[in-house]
């Protein structure tokens, strides 16, 4: 088990911090995903850990004892680490760069090849066919596969990774995804997987810690993030939401009964962290249905929209609509039911079930982590 205690970092004598009072606990075993945009503090975080930086304050524990004070050697020997680069030795063949790090204990010449033999075939390089190769005769996925197999072939009780998947095309990216994914279930070691992409978090992890400005945002399985977010930076970083200005004007049980702009929505109780009578209601996109005026709707429902722009994406269609209040809400329908495409300057009516509606507080930012280039490069230091 990881845990971090009150971690804070500064690189200025605490003029600011990149990391700020963080405490995380990952249970053995999981495959945690810290993502943020970047200077959000996810790679110092991670190199806390192994103690490529030391924190300004608070603990960082590894099996219980305090990263500080552990031997480093000993530390750094027990937690594989892999980068974006891979970081082969050029001039070393595959079984070479392999046997780098069980080398330095003074593992047996039969041990070694037998342990690299295993994790070349676990990584999907069968060791036969490439232990003679040099990183120049491999492909970027390849490399990369190999550079995995070098991190965990001493069997670490943790692997931290740092943005591994970055260099690869989107097709690569993907099938690497379900690969280390299914690698980790089978050799049973915690991952701490530091993204920027969400959707590769939300592909790989147990669970997902979302960092902004040094702190962690919410932390919780992907579905508990995308779901239900606790505010709107969460909801726009993951993902894209629709969030509508409203006022609580009442409950109905289980519900809160939402006024926006003249219009009632409900919302359930359990799934609003606003804090006073003034709330966003947040929608996902593919959560909307959208409709003609005669069609017959249930649930929540807004009228009044007009269709602004139609853009057709092969499995769906996304529709911006502008609402009788001036906002455009995005909608993502899949094209599956057989429905005539809607038209610009069509007159519509927009619906949910209330189930998929959460409630952020009024006094947020709404645009909080909209402005985010996920292909910028992400040095958080």
């Amino acid at each position: 088990m990881i845990e971090l205690i009150h971690v804070q970092k500064s690189f200025d004598g605490g003029a600011s911090y990149a990391v700020a009072d963080t405490c995380l606990t990952i249970p053995r075993g999981e495959l945690l995903a810290l993502i943020g945009e970047s200077g959000s503090g996810k790679t110092t975080t991670l190199k806390m850990i192994n103690r490529l930086e030391e924190p300004t304050s608070g603990q960082v524990l590894v099996a219980g004892r305090d990263v500080l004070e552990q031997n480093l050697q000993e530390l750094r020997r027990n937690i594989g680490y892999v980068f974006q680069g891979a970081g082969l030795f050029p001039h070393h063949n595959v079984a070479r760069n392999v046997a780098a790090v069980p080398e330095l204990p003074g593992w047996s010449k039969e041990l070694i090849e037998a342990r690299s033999r295993e994790v070349c075939d676990l990584v999907g390089l069968p060791f036969d066919d490439y232990a003679r190769r040099i990183p120049a005769e491999l492909s970027g996925g390849q490399q990369q596969r190999i550079a995995l197999a070098r991190a965990i072939v001493n069997r670490p009780a943790l692997l931290l990774l740092d943005e591994p998947l970055g260099a690869l095309d989107l097709k690569l990216r993907r099938q690497m995804q379900i690969e280390l994914k299914w690698i980790q279930k089978e050799v049973g070691i915690t991952f701490v997987h530091v993204t920027h992409d969400q959707e590769e978090a939300m592909t790989m992890a147990d669970t997902i810690a979302v960092m902004n400005e040094g702190q962690i945002e919410q932390m919780g399985s992907p579905a508990d993030l995308y779901d239900n977010p606790e505010t709107a930076f969460v909801a726009n970083f993951l993902g894209q939401s629709n969030l509508i200005k409203g006022t609580i004007s009442g409950n109905d049980g289980a519900n809160q009964i939402v006024d926006l702009f003249g219009q009632k929505i409900s919302l359930q109780k359990d799934r609003s962290h606003g804090v006073d009578n003034s709330i966003y209601a947040g929608i996902r996109p593919e959560k909307f249905r959208i409709s003609r005026l005669e069609t017959q709707t249930h649930g929540n429902i807004l009228t009044g929209g007009k269709v602004e722009d139609v853009s057709y994406i092969g499995v769906s269609t996304q529709y911006q609509v502008l609402m009788p209040w001036g906002q455009e809400l995005m909608v993502f329908e899949q094209n599956d039911d057989g429905v005539a495409p809607f038209n610009v300057g069509e007159p519509v009516n927009i619906s949910w079930e209330p189930i998929f509606t959460f409630g952020l507080r009024g006094d947020e930012d709404a645009e909080a982590g909209t402005e985010v280039n996920p292909d910028e490069d992400l040095d958080d230091e």
